[in-house]
């Protein structure tokens, strides 16, 4: 109690991150809250409720099956990095590590994000460097944002009538390949190894997260050769990257899936509804995830 007395700003510190984390949670809940304000006063209601009373439930379980399948790749490019650095996980102790890890991401956006919590807890774990860690992490994040672009620049070419737009993607996409490889030769040796293995996991990643994107079009009986509707979605992947919105970049989805909508000229009532099918999609893979935060991803299997 004296010290307190005697040293009164030694609590400042953690006051100050404290009110910056709900200052970032508030700021969060009120762009999600205006962009969905913003989409609704731009759609006809009772067409997107239609929309969804159409819809074939058959092809929404494809749609899940299909993701589910693109979160197993994308948990097998990051054990890829952690063995890089002496990290061995099976790969059903990963599974069990991404799949809470997709829970904390998605459902408790005012707490620990599921990239820290794994950091944390393979740190303390393996004993190992929080800087390795974290630069696997983020290593993997961004080797699913390479391969997320370059599809994004395919499908570009695809929909896209302006050269110049079509030009600085696909020159983006190939440059910041580049970029991630040099920057890893050069500051990041011990991932060398590892980046083209994790590289055609992330395009693994992507393909069954657009496949699982067709299945949802089909659902709502939306001819799949509208390939305008991957390329918003391959845009609102790269737009809900940046957390400025509630998890899973809810809010900010469906106001790129509107605004591309009317770009192309396609169906503005049924895109906020591709985009929550989207996210609900998310949702119902990243809810088994909540039973491990009362059980140890990490917990090694018994040998019999």
């Amino acid at each position: 109690m004296e010290n307190e007395k005697l040293h009164p700003n030694r609590s400042l510190p953690s006051r100050q991150a404290g009110s910056l984390k709900v200052l970032k949670l508030l700021l969060k809940i009120a762009i999600t809250v205006l962009c969905f304000w913003y989409i609704s006063t731009k759609i006809d209601f009772s067409k997107a409720y239609e929309a969804i009373k159409k819809t074939n439930g058959w092809w929404l379980i494809f749609s899940v099956a299909t993701l589910t399948f693109s979160k197993l790749a994308s948990s097998f490019r990051l054990n890829i990095y952690l063995k890089s650095i002496n990290i061995y996980l099976s790969q059903k102790q990963n599974w069990r590590l991404y799949w809470l890890g997709m829970f904390y991401n998605l459902f408790l956006p005012g707490a620990i994000s599921g990239d820290a919590y794994k950091v944390i807890l393979l740190t303390k774990k393996y004993n190992t460097s929080y800087k390795k860690t974290t630069t696997a992490i983020l290593l993997d994040r961004f080797s699913g944002l390479l391969a997320l672009g370059l599809i994004l620049a395919v499908y570009a070419v695809m929909v896209l009538d302006n050269i110049l737009y079509v030009v600085i993607l696909i020159a983006g996409s190939l440059l910041a390949v580049a970029a991630l490889y040099f920057v890893i030769r050069y500051y990041f040796k011990d991932f060398l190894q590892a980046f083209w293995s994790t590289f055609l996991w992330g395009l693994v990643v992507q393909f069954l997260q657009v496949v699982s994107v067709y299945g949802i079009l089909a659902g709502l009986h939306i001819p799949l050769q509208q390939s305008e509707w991957i390329f918003i979605f391959l845009l609102s992947a790269v737009i809900t990257v940046l957390p400025i919105s509630l998890g899973g970049g809810l809010g900010t989805r469906e106001f790129v899936f509107l605004e591309g909508a009317r770009y192309f000229s396609l169906g503005i009532h049924v895109a906020p509804v591709i985009s929550i099918l989207i996210y609900l999609s998310h949702a119902v893979i990243a809810l088994g995830g909540t039973y491990f935060m009362y059980h140890d991803p990490l917990k090694e299997e018994q040998l019999i």
